[in-house]
């Protein structure tokens, strides 16, 4: 269950970074999550919490398109749904 939500994040944020019409900052901040969030080293906890931090900075972003900051809720909601299960 776990690893699925993670996977749906970790895809969520690829699309971030694949889509051109979004600035390229926070496609590299999209990119940056997506490695915290695969680094086993860390407690899962803490990771979460970090990359909610991130994509919260990134969605207040002035630049960003409506879709990427939508996309952004929509993958900080599966990381709370992954914060209550951890």
């Amino acid at each position: 269950m776990k690893e699925d939500i993670l996977n749906q994040v970790c895809d969520g944020l690829d699309m971030l970074y694949e889509d051109t019409s979004i600035p390229r900052n926070i496609r590299r901040g999209a990119e940056e999550i997506k490695t915290l969030l695969l680094k086993e080293g860390d407690p899962l906890d803490v990771r979460i919490a970090t990359a909610t931090s991130k994509l919260d900075e990134l969605a207040n972003d002035p630049n960003i398109p409506l879709h990427g900051r939508t996309l952004i809720w929509n993958i900080m909601s599966r990381l709370e749904e992954l914060a209550e299960l951890a």
